[in-house]
């Protein structure tokens, strides 16, 4: 009998096991659709223009509130006392306040140069000021280099603290709180908190400063953070805007209407009794700056931010830095609102309305829902109504008003405007990693505690102005690429080739430029060959 060729049987085998295979799928789908997944669907889709409306009213009511404020002139100096700091003729300096300014760094061998210099070059009486430099530097040669300028700075005049601690317990919060435990630290009225990249300006301690002096019952003053490598690349664009909304609109709101706001961690001014009343610093969260504020707030002290006094920063120019940096903001803010949403609703200390607005408004609308409601509803939800027509959703939740926020968005870096579909998609991408943050530290498991120092490089702040920072290489493909982002490009991918050939037609163009930035930023290009526009 004559030997049938390989070549014509295998092929037919597989298709006839390929043909059964994709047969079962699809019946096991059609089984399923009607009684299950439709439903489901159809849920999905009602939460999710439920969490819609809820964070398209709280973005119309700050676009009211900050209307308001810009018409009315309700600047911080109109709302509070705030007079110049002058000698006093018979006590001279010792009227005025003693400032502790606190630098805490970790292995910033980038920067550390300029926060220590900027620091020492604050304009305020010399004996009325000490800097401390809060060193939890692990590598010996970093140290020597931080200890050598604390001494260089000393020895032209200026007091100034080298302290340092034999572990790393609570991260900054530790070495904050172990900073005050120093016998100096009581004659001081006022800390000024700066991190490693920060550079105030000498003034400003002048310009802040009177606000504590002349009110007694405000506890913060926050300065804006100015970027300084904002044009390095694309994505530092992006931070800027999703930032400059943060400082230009929730910051401002929080202080005019509450006097409530989410402390930065940094380019801020506490009043040491405050701070102490407060609880002092705590690190069973990692967003200590934002817990600190919270505990002060239920205690009746009032905060204050000043958008025009700002202090020079650098941003995450690289993906890795940026993750990590989400993570913390992202995971931080949903496990304090676990661990004192109780706390604050049995408070007595305030009223119900700021109670109201700091659970709800700070907490649930913008730390938690903002987040989710990102992901699940653009990026899970409206694709898979593509591939099941029954479900459908209003235009006015998948247009008009992700539309409406998106523009509401762009009032604080008008500048970028142009930008904003790349800031859309980019946004959506990041999306993935807060929320999978968000519910990390709602449930508090996994990396809840994680805290991962920010990589600074220093390059765009020790630049002239105007020129262009160096560029370092910063990509290797095998060790950027990121499963999660490629399996969700994947999954638009395919939505949008289905929606393409089989569907609706609906979203098919979103859905292939979302999938190619969760390609793009799944293979850790972001911020690296994309050039700044």
């Amino acid at each position: 009998m004559d030997r049938l060729p390989t070549t014509t049987i295998l092929p037919d085998t597989f298709q006839g096991v390929r043909d059964d295979i994709t047969g079962q799928m699809g019946l096991i789908w059609r089984l399923a659709k009607a009684p299950l997944i439709v439903p489901l669907l159809k849920l999905a889709v009602a939460v999710c223009l439920v969490m819609s409306l809820m964070l398209f009213v709280e973005r119309v009511y700050m676009g009211i509130v900050i209307v308001l404020v810009k018409l009315f002139g309700r600047k911080p100096e109109k709302r509070y006392k705030w007079e110049p700091m002058r000698d006093d003729v018979e006590l001279g300096h010792s009227a005025f306040p003693m400032v502790l300014v606190q630098i805490p760094m970790y292995n910033e061998k980038e920067v550390y140069q300029l926060s220590i210099g900027a620091a020492c070059g604050l304009s305020w009486p010399s004996d009325r000021i000490i800097i401390q430099v809060l060193d939890d530097s692990t590598d010996p040669a970093i140290k020597a280099l931080v200890e050598l300028e604390c001494q260089r700075w000393a020895s032209k005049g200026i007091n100034i603290k080298y302290e340092i601690r034999d572990n790393r317990n609570g991260y900054k919060a530790g070495a904050l709180k172990e900073g005050m435990k120093h016998s100096y630290v009581k004659m001081c009225d006022y800390v000024a908190i700066f991190d490693a990249d920060f550079q105030p300006d000498p003034d400003f301690l002048w310009r802040a400063v009177p606000f504590l002096f002349h009110n007694p019952e405000i506890a913060l003053v926050q300065a804006r953070w100015k970027f300084v490598n904002a044009d390095e690349c694309l994505m530092t664009r992006m931070q800027e805007m999703s930032l400059g909304y943060h400082f230009t609109v929730e910051q401002e709101v929080g202080s005019s209407t509450y006097a409530f706001f989410g402390f930065n961690g940094t380019a801020g001014v506490w009043r040491i009794s405050a701070l102490n009343e407060a609880g002092g610093w705590k690190d069973r969260t990692t967003v200590e700056d934002m817990d600190l504020a919270v505990r002060a707030s239920l205690k009746g002290w009032k905060f204050v931010y000043i958008g025009d006094l700002q202090v020079k920063n650098e941003l995450p120019s690289t993906l890795k830095a940026f993750r990590y940096q989400q993570h913390r903001w992202s995971c931080g803010p949903a496990n304090l609102f676990r661990k004192m949403v109780m706390e604050i609703i049995t408070n007595t200390k305030v009223s119900l309305w700021k109670k109201f607005y700091v659970i709800y408004s700070f907490f649930f609308v913008r730390k938690i829902v903002g987040h989710i409601v990102t992901f699940v509803f653009y990026c899970v939800v409206l694709p898979a109504t593509v591939l099941v027509p029954e479900v459908e959703v209003p235009k006015w939740g998948a247009v008009y008003i992700p539309s409406i926020i998106t523009l509401l968005n762009a009032v604080g870096t008008p500048r970028s405007f142009h930008l904003m579909i790349f800031w859309i998609l980019f946004e959506n991408v990041m999306s993935l990693h807060r929320t999978r943050a968000t519910f990390i530290g709602l449930l508090e498991v996994g990396k809840v505690n994680e805290w991962v120092v920010t990589e600074k490089l220093g390059d765009a702040l020790k630049t002239r102005p105007g020129a262009k920072a160096p560029r370092k290489p910063r990509f290797r493909f095998g060790e950027r690429v990121h499963l999660l982002e490629l399996a969700v490009g994947a999954y638009l991918f395919f939505c949008g080739c289905y929606d393409l050939s089989f569907g609706k037609n609906r979203y098919f163009i979103y859905l292939f430029l979302q999938s190619i930035a969760f390609f793009v930023v799944g293979v850790g290009y972001v911020g690296t060959f994309i050039p700044n526009f």
